[in-house]
């Protein structure tokens, strides 16, 4: 009975454990989307609720891809918390946060469908999250939360086209911008230390990138000339030297800084109405963002493909020497340089 009565404890015991590590990270998740929403919300465009850029949803799908579906209700009880002081009615409130919970669900189910890869080492993954994870998937976000604002009485009939667009490319965008950053983050952070390897000229490269898209990207948003083209150039060195860890970063800088000019009405997006801006800013955060990640993924696919290549080499030269044991065997360090790429 003594034995019994301890094993019953210590399964009472590791269930307990288990039950607060869950709701521990559901309130983390909830956490980060409220933080999400905050920052988010200082761009707003339409009705103190509309923005942009919604960073929540790029958080709530990174989320799911990496906690897995059982992370919904944090993102419920975070929609709650930003939703519920400034909706207009309960029930609005509700059919925002149901938008807003099922639109990242969707779109998680959507990828797992397709085979997706969180690493985002494929082309056909950076296609599947543009497509399906940000274009499908935030359709019932934005036609929910529009909707329910027209039913409260809180938008007017006829802005629903503008609210939506604007509702619909923010949750995208949120997708196509936090959502590969907190994948990367992710990665990094499952890793035990940081290498060793990593050159000092290769940090300081980094850091004059991020630095210098900063720079180019205020210029460009704040002089009335059109100069946004001129971000594109680190973009790409971005992709081409780090991948995603380094298109990332400065694919969100380079957002961030054009959505604050165009809420201040500034360079290339002043004397404009809201729908021109809306036009012109998304146009352009979209272009960025694809760049970023579809040439991110490329390139991380092709070393991928070098590496395989030169280890597929490498076993048949060896296959080669002991069918031929008199040819010259390859140098040892040779070899195992040619493993360790």
């Amino acid at each position: 009975m003594a034995a019994v009565a301890r094993d019953t404890g210590i399964r009472r015991n590791n269930g307990f454990r288990r039950n607060g590590a869950t709701a521990l990270r559901l309130v983390a998740v909830a956490a980060l989307y409220y933080a999400g929403a905050w920052i988010g919300l200082l761009q707003e465009l339409v009705r103190d609720q509309v923005t942009p850029l919604w960073p929540p949803t790029g958080i709530a799908l990174a989320c799911l891809l990496t906690l897995g579906p059982m992370a919904w209700p944090g993102i419920a009880l975070g929609a709650v918390a930003v939703n519920a002081p400034i909706g207009p009615s309960p029930l609005a409130v509700l059919a925002i946060v149901v938008g807003n919970t099922l639109a990242p669900i969707c779109s998680y189910l959507l990828l797992r469908r397709v085979g997706f890869r969180p690493a985002l080492d494929r082309l056909r993954d950076a296609l599947v999250l543009v497509f399906l994870g940000a274009l499908a998937g935030m359709l019932i976000s934005a036609t929910v939360g529009t909707a329910a604002l027209i039913v409260s009485g809180a938008l007017p009939v006829g802005d629903f086209w503008t609210a939506w667009s604007v509702w619909w490319t923010g949750d995208a965008m949120g997708v196509l911008v936090i959502t590969p950053l907190l994948l990367v983050l992710h990665r990094l952070l499952r890793r035990v230390r940081l290498p060793r390897d990593v050159s000092p000229y290769r940090l300081l490269e980094a850091a004059v990138l991020l630095l210098g898209t900063a720079a180019v990207t205020l210029v460009a948003t704040r002089t009335e000339v059109s100069l946004l083209f001129l971000v594109f150039p680190f973009l790409i060195w971005a992709a081409l030297r780090f991948q995603l860890a380094g298109a990332a970063p400065c694919s969100l800088i380079v957002s961030v800084l054009a959505i604050a000019a165009t809420a201040e009405g500034t360079g290339p997006f002043s004397h404009h109405a809201l729908p021109a801006r809306m036009v012109t800013l998304q146009a352009f955060n979209g272009s960025t963002a694809l760049t970023a990640l579809l040439l991110s993924a490329i390139i991380t696919e092709r070393n991928a493909t070098r590496r395989q290549i030169e280890h597929v080499c490498a076993q048949l030269a060896e296959a080669v020497f002991r069918l031929a044991p008199d040819e010259p065997r390859p140098p040892e360090g040779d070899r195992k340089s040619t493993d360790r790429r």
